[in-house]
């Protein structure tokens, strides 16, 4: 039986990109060119891109066109590195853009999760994060005020967990982490460049200090295809297991 467009098309794209055809800028031809060069319709172009986006191979941001995909973060919960650490060391560059910081009402769930009354006033620090110039993290922190006198007139930019230690004296004892895959909300789709309703990864996380404090929680809302969860379970250091290979297909 012969291939259909769609795997043909699939086929070509990834050996040229394979072999670094669209490596300078990263980005594919417009959807409309690519359609002319496969003489193809643009339905049948979208099924075979939106294939190529499933098996993380490509990328789309919505008004900007489709991008080859680089290799996903590698994300160890068992590790207290935090986000610009993580991410270095796997030699990747980071950036971060502060949206918003502020006192405001929790909410009933913050409030749960900071054991705190509902309504209790606390710190809300709303931040993308980029990874290699791309938007691939949208978080809002929620922090116990009465552990950061002063917070708010702080450079938020950087990296919180440093913060906490040098101004604070505090660092972090233990760690809820949760993970709901699931598509994104609008507000965080936006500031991610996709359409509300992609697929995303949300990660909770409530944070203890070194005394067994609830000091914050994280909501973090992660682009699919820019973060793999790796945990190694058992006796030995993560020195005893072979290095981790980000696949760029799945199944």
């Amino acid at each position: 039986m012969a291939k259909k467009t769609v795997e043909v098309i699939c086929e070509i794209l990834s050996e040229r990109i394979q072999h670094g055809e669209f490596d300078e800028d990263r980005r594919l031809p417009s959807e409309r060119t690519l359609s002319q060069q496969f003489m193809t319709t643009r339905i049948t172009l979208r099924e075979a891109l939106r294939q190529l986006e499933a098996q993380g191979v490509i990328y789309r941001e919505v008004r900007r066109g489709w991008f080859i995909a680089p290799p996903r973060l590698v994300y160890n919960p068992l590790h207290h590195s935090h986000f610009r650490e993580m991410a270095q060391a796997q030699g990747r560059h980071t950036s971060t853009e502060l949206i918003s910081a502020g006192l405001q009402p929790a909410s009933s769930d913050v409030a749960h999760q900071l054991g705190i009354t509902p309504g209790s006033e606390i710190i809300c620090i709303r931040r993308l994060r980029h990874v290699d110039g791309r938007a691939v993290l949208y978080v809002e922190n929620s922090l116990n005020p009465g552990y950061f006198p002063g917070l708010l007139e702080k450079d938020l930019t950087g990296s919180l967990t440093d913060l906490y230690q040098r101004d604070y004296g505090l660092h972090y004892g233990g760690v809820r982490f949760t993970v709901f895959p699931g598509p994104l909300p609008a507000f965080a789709a936006g500031r991610l460049h996709v359409s509300p309703g992609s697929p995303g990864l949300f990660i909770d996380r409530t944070n203890r200090d070194q005394y067994g404090r609830i000091i914050d929680c994280d909501h973090e809302y992660w682009r699919y295809d820019a973060l793999c969860i790796d945990v190694a379970v058992g006796s030995g250091s993560d020195t005893n297991w072979p290095p981790f290979h980000t696949r760029t297909t799945q199944g």
